[in-house]
């Protein structure tokens, strides 16, 4: 399972380099979570308890005891929470320039704005390469930035995954400990978004893991780096 971040433009296309490699060995399922892509919306600031239990609720609904689980950013964020809660749910765990230890909002968040078309296109350039439909997928997400009753309750989620209580009641610094499941820990060594340190220590706060650094990498790894971390992916999950 792909856990996708936190941005607007963010959600299951995003995986679009790493599901067709991946596929090859497993069944794979790339969810836009709750709140994102063209799904429905709840009108209320929810944040990571929501984000942990749909991802339960997701494998309740396909009747899945348990699966590996992949997470980018805020998605490695949520997919940390969920092997703390439900340690028999996930089998293997990878975090990639996963969110957790930080308390502080990062500022795109905290003045979050509907994307630009220009963002929206440049940021989906390389994954909708992939799509059956590359200009279908970014009309899709024009859409949707256009939407200003989504993009209301879109900024309802930012502005709850700001709050600084919000962060620090979530935070995973005391959590990771627990994890019981093996680990995988990716990280960007030019990660400006969630710097290398913060890999280095979710790789040492989690038992049985270890942290694999991509050189002239940036935050988003599965995107940047496609080749080789579907490599480093498909070897871990296969050991």
């Amino acid at each position: 399972m792909l856990l996708h971040g936190v941005g607007f433009v963010e959600g299951r296309d995003n995986w679009r380099l790493n599901i067709g490699p991946l596929s090859s060995r497993f069944r794979v399922l790339a969810p836009d979570l709750l709140g994102w892509g063209a799904g429905d919306q709840l009108n209320v600031g929810y944040s990571f308890a929501y984000l942990v239990d749909f991802v339960r609720e997701f494998q309740d609904a396909l009747d899945i005891r348990s699966s590996h689980v992949v997470g980018h950013s805020m998605g490695g964020w949520i997919a940390s929470l969920l092997a703390y809660e439900s340690p028999q749910r996930v089998d293997k765990l990878v975090l990639v320039a996963s969110g957790g230890l930080a308390t502080r909002p990062l500022s795109t968040m905290t003045t979050w704005q509907p994307p630009t078309e220009d963002f929206i296109r440049e940021r989906l350039e390389k994954v909708s390469k992939a799509h059956p439909d590359p200009e279908r997928a970014i009309r899709e997400r024009l859409g949707l930035a256009q939407d200003p009753e989504r993009t209301a309750r879109f900024g309802r989620i930012m502005e709850h995954m700001s709050n600084p209580e919000t962060r620090q009641r979530y935070n995973t610094t005391r959590r990771l400990p627990f994890i019981s499941s093996p680990t995988l820990v990716v990280w960007g060594r030019q990660d400006e978004v969630n710097p290398l340190p913060m890999g280095e220590d979710t790789q040492r706060l989690i038992p049985n893991s270890r942290l694999e650094i991509l050189e002239d990498c940036g935050h988003s790894i599965p995107v940047e780096r496609a080749d080789e971390f579907n490599r480093i992916v498909l070897d871990f999950l296969s050991e």
